[in-house]
């Protein structure tokens, strides 16, 4: 099994998704890997690429996602463990009923949604992601009204499957958004 290179990732993301949120999404998410794969002491391109890669299929085949992106990535030999996580973040979504059996897909599924709402809750604010605390996204969180489309439930399961504490979640995608992004 091989993984491809963060580049030729990158070159495969530009290729099939056209809209700039879900590539800046796609960054976001990768960069909350590589971040959770350093704590954890995992591979972090692995992690990395698993986050870029994660909603690849999503632009051009919304109503059948990830279906064709576990296709592709079956057919050109990526590792077995990026597509269980790609298939497991879409648990409960379009018939896919994958549950995540390892922490690279709890990982996922914990930093995909969450990586939404902080995009909106720091677009909305005049500095950012800069100065950003746990405490006020925390209220967006419970607010159903803000960033209707994210899957609060998600991002729970997520954050339990890691083990971790939903604050420290937020903090370290905060802190690493602020250094990154």
């Amino acid at each position: 099994m091989s993984l491809p290179t963060r580049e030729e990732a990158q070159a495969l993301l530009e290729e099939h998704v056209k809209d700039d949120y879900q590539l800046h999404h796609s960054k976001m998410v990768a960069l909350a890997m590589e971040s959770y794969a350093t704590e954890f002491n995992e591979d972090p391109n692995l992690w990395y690429i698993t986050g870029l890669l994660h909603d690849l299929d999503y632009y051009e085949f919304p109503n059948e996602h990830p279906g064709k992106s576990l296709e592709w990535f079956k057919e050109w030999g990526y590792p077995e463990e990026l597509i269980h996580a790609v298939e497991a973040h879409a648990f409960n979504y379009n018939g896919f009923e994958t549950e995540p059996q390892n922490k690279l897909a709890a990982a996922l599924i914990a930093c995909d949604e969450l990586s939404g709402l902080l995009h909106a809750y720091a677009i909305m604010r005049p500095t950012g992601y800069e100065g950003m605390k746990v405490k006020s996204v925390k209220k967006k969180l419970k607010d159903k009204a803000f960033a209707a489309k994210i899957n609060r439930d998600d991002i729970a399961y997520g954050v339990e499957k890691l083990g971790l504490e939903m604050s420290d979640h937020i903090q370290k995608l905060i802190a690493t958004f602020q250094e990154n992004l």
